[in-house]
């Protein structure tokens, strides 16, 4: 019986070997690739053209790219923007690389650069606006050269191009404020908004442009109290898109931050504090050094210690709860 038992775990083991050795190695492909400039934003005339130099490294593995340009639109008010399947608008793209097209796949080495002549031309007949557009580059997984590496799914990675058709130069600059407000603990009769003194406030700011062509908004958000508190928090610099809204966001002292109240996102969050009495915020959002246009807005809210006066009246009404058990039993 010993024999038999060690001839079959000799079998046993003398099967895995041979299992092993015919088995083919497969290893998950590392994906790492970087384009730059990942924004451009041009200003140009009918019937001219301008060559763009892009920069296109792998840190990762081998990897084969398609190029191709789409058009896009925004999304949301948050900047995102979805891509279209095909380019809409009067501007026409080419590379002038020898050797790559768009369209056509091309193989990218590991830690190598390839640079991308993207030519971009605009025709004499073209209606003056904005027209947005995305340079992409695709992975092939079924067109790897290695066939023991098994490529993760498709991957894209985009560098998106802000193009502005006009004649004479002139921006069409049409923005408005839609929205500027905290959002309170408390509102009565639809205008007083309360907020308790040891809360952190969020406030939202939308901006939307209405205009023919993008702009970039800028400025800050203020605070003023009764009793002479003030504060001030700068905006962070965003595009805005025509004919689309965007959420402004401060910064504060740790730089740019992702503020969010109960999961959504807001512009900012006034910082904890102990505030009391009546208060004024006030936005003021301003669209670059050569626009006048500046736009303000005001909000306010009335801060009291509510948390601690229920604290107070809840200490109160068990004490005269006890006070009056205790007069009862006596």
């Amino acid at each position: 019986m010993k024999k038999s038992g060690l001839t079959k775990l000799l079998i046993f083991f003398i099967l895995a070997a041979y299992y092993l050795l015919l088995t083919t190695s497969i290893f998950a492909q590392s994906l790492s690739l970087s384009i730059s400039p990942p924004l451009l934003e041009i200003v140009i005339k009918p019937g001219k053209s301008t060559l763009i130099a892009y920069s296109i490294q792998n840190f990762g593995d081998p990897v084969v790219l398609t190029p191709r340009v789409v058009s896009f639109e925004p999304s949301d008010d948050l900047g995102n923007i979805k891509l279209k399947e095909e380019i809409e608008g009067p501007v026409r793209f080419n590379l002038d690389n020898s050797e790559i097209k768009l369209g056509k796949p091309f193989f990218l080495k590991p830690k190598t650069k390839e640079q991308l002549l993207l030519r971009i031309r605009v025709p004499e007949n073209a209606p003056e606006g904005d027209f947005y557009y995305s340079l992409i580059l695709t992975t092939n997984p079924n067109l790897q050269q290695n066939q023991n590496t098994a490529a993760a799914a498709q991957a894209t990675i985009a560098a998106n191009i802000l193009i502005t058709i006009t004649e004479t130069g002139k921006i069409d600059i049409k923005p408005k404020i839609v929205y500027f407000d905290i959002i309170p603990r408390l509102k009565l009769f639809k205008k007083l908004k309360i907020v308790d003194s040891f809360d952190k406030i969020p406030v939202v700011l939308k901006v939307e442009n209405t205009g023919k062509n993008y702009v970039k908004a800028a400025g800050k958000i203020e605070l003023q109290g009764i009793f002479g508190a003030k504060a001030s928090w700068k905006l962070i610099p965003k595009n805005i898109l025509s004919s689309s809204q965007r959420l402004l966001v401060a910064s504060n002292e740790a730089g740019i931050k992702i503020w969010k109240h109960k999961k959504k996102p807001v512009s900012f969050i006034l910082p904890a504090s102990f505030y009391f009495g009546k208060y004024t915020l006030r936005a003021s959002v301003n669209f670059g050094e050569e626009s006048p246009t500046v736009l303000t807005a005001n909000t306010t809210f009335i801060a009291l210690p509510l948390k601690l006066f229920l604290i107070l009246v809840g200490g109160i009404g068990g004490y005269l709860i006890i006070n009056k058990k205790l007069k009862a039993q006596s």
